[in-house]
């Protein structure tokens, strides 16, 4: 992923020039499915699993390609069982995936014919990006990949500001030094033949995630120009019309239609309220980093990832949620744990989830809830992050606006009295088993 944080104003403004003749409506339907799903499940996996320090570790520590060739050799996932992946991914309740076909190291886990830095060239010795589209639409689940524009990798690939090579030597010198005989436009044909293969190769994909495009200030970043982003972007259409593409283009300050969707990255529950009214999804990982990390100890609580989940649903977004596998090619079992008990929420509570948004203005939160709203079924959920068993809570205003109340895990009625313009609602004398409960009111 990023270091940077990608404005949240992205392809908002209807001042600006359009790329595509889609209307508002039409571009609705487009996306109305990734909108409904809510959920979805991010994958950084490569060569730096078998590092096992941070996807980043060759900018980290400065690594040449000689230096990171050792794990190309040694790449040999023998415990690669995508349909396992899949199966985890639709338990936790995630309807969608993302996997990293190409990190920023350049290596591509795709059979491509435009390089040999790729998986069927490892020991691993096979498309393992077909493997993964297979099984995961074999549990009826969308498809997305991730590609990085940045490539540490490629010969022709110029220096910016995050490349390993100019960590240790960040002179103008040092640069013109690296950059002598590299050729971009080179490099961006090579975006384009690999994206088409990608958007070719492997049937329908319901999600390109492009990543990234530094800010216009940087001026040693890589903007737009520097992928031929515009007609990138149309090309990417034309070989997938129904595809959904993010905002890392670079293109959003020039086009309200540069990217589909924003894409806060790691902000806390709080910064996520900033973006209700947008079109948005939140990439998150279960730990500090995206790719497998051994010694990493920094690992969200069942509770956190929750809150993560129903405050995205509860401003109008989606979560995407990562795990990087290991080098064997499994869920580690903090990821799988963590999965695991998103799987029991998920079971019992995922109508607070689906084609949820936030709530109509009229209702006021409570404290220590939060609130979502399917709109389709006239249903509103509190999400109770403080549960007092056989106590009571005063939903003010509610009065004539809901006819039943229940807890969503078992339909079980929750009885309540008005008072004035405020409902108090009789909470069970047993906590239901659950971290965050659910209690579901029919409008």
């Amino acid at each position: 992923m990023l270091l940077l944080t990608v404005s949240a104003s992205a392809g908002l403004s209807q001042s600006k020039t359009s790329l595509f003749n889609e209307s508002a409506v039409d571009k609705q339907k487009r996306i109305q499915w990734w909108t409904d799903d809510r959920f979805g499940m991010f994958i950084h996996w490569g060569l730096y699993s078998l590092g096992a320090r941070h996807e980043w570790l060759k900018h980290n520590e400065h690594m040449t390609n000689e230096e990171y060739q050792k794990y190309f050799g040694m790449f040999n996932p023998d415990d690669f069982e995508p349909v396992k992946w899949a199966k985890a991914a639709k338990a936790a309740g995630m309807k969608y995936a993302v996997l990293t076909t190409k990190h920023h190291d350049g290596f591509c886990l795709f059979d491509s014919k435009y390089t040999d830095y790729k998986a069927t060239n490892t020991p691993a010795g096979r498309d393992l990006v077909r493997e993964y589209v297979n099984a995961f639409r074999a549990q009826g689940l969308k498809v997305g990949f991730y590609y990085s524009l940045l490539d540490w990798h490629h010969p022709d690939y110029t220096m910016d500001d995050v490349h390993p090579l100019v960590q240790m030597d960040t002179s103008q010198a040092n640069y013109d030094r690296l950059n002598k005989g590299r050729d971009m436009a080179k490099y961006r044909q090579y975006l384009r033949n690999q994206i088409t293969e990608l958007l070719t190769n492997y049937g329908k994909i319901d999600v390109l995630w492009l990543d990234w495009t530094w800010d216009k200030s940087d001026k040693r970043g890589k903007h737009a120009e520097d992928w031929g982003a515009k007609d990138l972007i149309k090309l990417i259409r034309k070989l997938q019309p129904g595809i959904i593409v993010n905002n890392r283009l670079g293109l959003d300050d020039d086009y309200s239609d540069g990217g589909d969707f924003v894409t806060p990255e790691q902000v806390s529950t709080k910064e996520l309220q900033n973006y209700r009214g947008k079109t948005w999804e939140t990439c998150q990982t279960f730990s500090g980093s995206w790719g497998y990390y051994r010694d990493e100890t920094s690992w969200k609580t069942h509770r956190q990832l929750l809150d993560l989940l129903i405050t995205s649903v509860a401003n109008g977004g989606n979560l995407i949620l990562n795990v990087g596998p290991t080098a064997r090619g499994e869920f580690d079992y903090r990821a799988t744990y963590a999965l695991d008990s998103l799987s029991y929420w998920m079971h019992a509570n995922s109508k607070a989830i689906y084609d949820c948004t936030f709530a109509p203005a009229s209702f006021v939160i409570p404290d220590n809830t939060k609130l979502t709203y399917n709109p389709k079924t006239g249903k509103l959920y509190l999400h109770l992050f403080d549960f007092t068993e056989g106590g009571t809570l005063t939903l003010p205003g509610y009065a004539g606006k809901f006819k039943y109340a229940q807890l969503l895990n078992d339909d079980s009625e929750i009885l309540y009295t008005t008072s004035g313009s405020d409902v108090i609602l009789k909470m069970p004398k047993v906590s239901p088993p659950y971290e965050i409960p659910v209690i579901e009111l029919t409008l």
